[in-house]
């Protein structure tokens, strides 16, 4: 006979509803946790903005004489540009307009951007994602009509590309990165490939890890040189065009997870990344150190660098938002605290 204990043991359910009941509140705290968090986080995104199709939007740049941002659109391959916006993601914000939409590259990923002010064009970048990489171009089209000027094709056959990033020269010559195959894809201002910046150099790591994303942001600068970043192994590139030899710029600091370039000054760089750098150089980029930091909306990844009016704007490549409807993207300002 069981004299009565059965009565007191408790009952096999019991154990495992409290537990849940624990396990209830405890996924219950952490998602009010996860919420704080990301409302702080989206309080710190000053700026702008703005509503539009799409999850991803890759990079920026801001057209002074057009008074826009312009930025990419990775799902559906466009470019936009932004007039306004709010003061912060929660603010009140305007929808971005389509402006370029070439048939050309249909089904393509829009990444790199680049602004040819003296011959009023804009640069656009054009590549296939995983599991592909087997595409890749840029479009030249005249700022305003959004008229093509021409669309190049960069990869050869066979060929396992990711075009990334674009940057132009005073003469209006394009040079495009290829983050997988580390190489330098050089286009005339006519839009006919030239050639192949290769170098060994690039290689600056051994494994999988340290090259997973490699060549990225791009950017020239007015001495006659390219300056460009290599993302997972966290190096600086400075790159004769004309010559193809590269040099390390020797950094003091990380870049590591570095995407886009944008120069503020002569002697002074932005690299865009989940944080975003401050680098200065006072040899002609022999050199260089890492003197500020801005993080802002980790959340949403920043991936693109622009400057306005003296002041950088960070592109963040997350949109956020319900169903299938549109999403909150963010150009935030950054302001870098010194290190």
């Amino acid at each position: 006979m069981c004299g009565g204990c059965c009565r007191r043991r408790r009952p096999a359910g019991a154990s495992s509803g409290a537990g849940g009941g624990r396990g209830t509140a405890a996924l219950a705290v952490a998602a009010l946790a996860a919420a704080a968090v990301v409302a702080f986080l989206e309080g710190t995104a000053r700026g702008v903005s703005y509503v539009s199709d799409g999850w991803f939007h890759d990079s920026v740049r801001w057209d002074a004489e057009g008074g826009r941002f312009l930025v990419t659109t990775m799902t559906d391959g466009r470019v936009v540009e932004v007039r306004g916006g709010g003061a912060g993601a929660g603010e009140g914000k305007e929808e971005a307009r389509v402006v370029v939409a070439d048939h050309g590259a249909a089904g393509r990923t829009a990444t790199g951007l680049a602004l040819d002010a003296a011959r009023r064009r804009l640069l656009v970048v054009y590549t296939d994602l995983t599991p592909w990489f087997g595409y890749a171009a840029v479009g030249a089209y005249e700022l305003g009509s959004w008229r093509r000027l021409f669309l190049a094709r960069l990869d050869g056959p066979g060929d396992s590309t990711l075009a990334d990033d674009v940057a132009v020269d005073e003469d209006g010559n394009t040079y495009v990165t290829d983050a997988k195959g580390n190489k330098i894809w050089k286009v005339s201002p006519d839009g006919e490939p030239l050639s192949v910046i290769k170098n060994a150099t690039f290689f600056q790591r051994p494994g999988w890890i340290n090259n997973f994303v490699g060549l990225n942001g791009i950017v020239y600068h007015p001495n006659g040189y390219l300056l460009v970043i290599h993302t997972s192994g966290g190096d600086l590139f400075k790159v004769d065009p004309k010559t193809g030899s590269v040099h390390v710029v020797k950094v003091q600091g990380s870049l590591k997870t570095g995407d886009g370039l944008a120069l503020l000054s002569p002697t002074r760089l932005v690299a865009a990344g989940l944080v975003s750098r401050l680098v200065e150089s006072n040899d002609d980029w022999e050199t260089a150190t890492v003197t500020g930091r801005y993080v802002g909306p980790a959340h949403r990844i920043g991936s693109a660098a622009t400057v306005k009016d003296g002041d950088v704007y960070i592109n963040h490549i997350i949109g956020f938002g319900f169903g299938f409807g549109k999403k909150t993207h963010v150009i935030s300002k950054a302001v870098f605290a010194p290190l």
